[in-house]
């Protein structure tokens, strides 16, 4: 071993022990002799005359003069950081799973777990970071647990998604109808801004829900009623009242209500619509909003909803209206396996969400919904910024086969 690289090796040993010690604080004095360079420890109590070292300049231990060396922070940082980031992962992965599981055992069996199962189709967005992250990091059980939940999301929403086909080829030459149906807000009057929207897309059916008697006299003042001559008005003061005017022939109209502490509540108008395609059994729905107070008025309103289906037959059925509800509801997924279809779903339109209105937040769930029997089809439908409403409202073009 050569001289020089003896004196590195000491210079080395030397100054780890003294950074481990910590007995001195590490000051050394740098000077050129020829392509040498010379250190000397600035710490009296520890330099001697043997402490000089010969170190090649370039070395990668060099130490500056005045160098000094603090505990790495950052990296505890970073570490701290790390070790966080890895417990609310499997935080979120533990919650998610837990609700797809409840999903798959206890579906829409208590209030919270139906607000988050009519969230399917965001609530399990985090799984997606999370999956992403524990990749990046390599920690591989958080990403399988993760992706276990990215791909029970996907099982859960794949239904809707893939409800998607072309128009029926018999839809192309029947005749049809024009439906507009929103949620004019019990909080509010009928707005102006609905009477100028029917005026413009000319609807043939009309259907409002959360109508009230203040609703009732802004939309006769309005005049917008006047070209429809069959109506049937069931007006109240909470959110329970309904509206369906039409300019085809309408018989029958009855309003149906579901028995909630101590109450009869309202929740669906039924009636018979006199189409150019022949009669059509309309049904129009409201159910509450499944909050702690009303998620058992929702549940039963769903039901009753699905015994007129099946009492009635699904093959001539219209069913519209707020329900409430989205595919990761099984009370509306059994109206579709009753034999309703989505209008929505079925034209590519699963993503054309209608709440909330979008005047704060975008609009991130489907609750508004226009179902038809297997004799109907909806071939145009678009949801539309609503006016002083929480909602957006829809306008549908359904086919009638004769």
């Amino acid at each position: 071993m050569s001289v020089p690289t003896v004196h590195l090796e000491l210079c080395r040993v030397s100054l780890r022990r003294q950074l481990r010690d910590k007995r001195c604080g590490i000051s050394c004095e740098r000077f050129w002799q020829g392509n040498w360079a010379s250190m000397r420890c600035a710490n009296p109590a520890m330099a001697s005359p043997q402490d000089k070292l010969t170190i090649m300049p370039d070395a990668a231990d060099t130490i500056e003069a005045g160098g000094t060396y603090p505990p790495r922070r950052g990296h505890r940082a970073a570490v701290v950081v790390q070790a966080g980031l890895l417990v609310f992962g499997w935080f979120v992965v533990v919650v998610l799973g837990l609700v797809a599981l409840l999903r798959l055992v206890a579906w829409d069996s208590f209030e919270p777990l139906i607000v988050l199962d009519a969230l399917t189709q965001i609530v399990y967005l985090p799984a997606w970071v999370v999956a992403a992250g524990a990749l990046i990091m390599r920690r591989w059980w958080l990403a399988v647990a993760a992706v276990v939940i990215v791909v029970a999301q996907l099982a859960f929403v794949a239904p809707e998604l893939l409800a998607a086909a072309p128009v029926p080829a018999w839809a192309r030459h029947a005749p049809v109808v024009r439906v507009f149906d929103a949620n004019v807000d019990k909080s509010l009057g009928f707005e102006a801004g609905y009477a100028a929207a029917i005026k413009q897309d000319r609807p043939d059916l009309i259907t409002l829900e959360e109508f009230t008697p203040q609703a009732l006299d802004a939309i006769v003042a309005s005049g917008v009623l006047g070209s429809f001559p069959y109506q049937c008005a069931a007006p109240t003061p909470g959110a329970t009242g309904f509206l369906v005017a039409s300019r085809l022939r309408m018989t029958a109209c009855r309003v149906r209500t579901v028995f909630w502490e101590g109450h009869r509540m309202q929740y669906m108008v039924q009636a018979t619509l006199w189409s150019p395609g022949g009669p059509v059994a309309l049904r129009v729905v409201h159910t509450l909003a499944p909050f702690p107070r009303y998620w058992r008025e929702w549940s039963a309103a769903l039901a009753a909803a699905g015994r007129s289906v099946r009492a009635s037959g699904a093959s001539r059925m219209l069913m519209v209206g707020d329900f409430n509800a989205t595919w990761g509801n099984s009370g509306f997924v059994a109206l579709l396996h009753d034999g309703l279809a989505d209008g929505a779903a079925a034209r590519g339109e699963a993503a054309d969400m209608t709440w909330p209105n979008g005047a704060i937040l975008p609009s991130f769930v489907r609750i508004d919904h226009v179902l038809t029997g297997a004799r109907l089809a909806v071939t145009q439908i678009a949801a539309k910024p609503g006016f002083g409403s929480d909602h957006r409202y829809l306008v549908a073009t359904i086919a009638i086969r004769t």
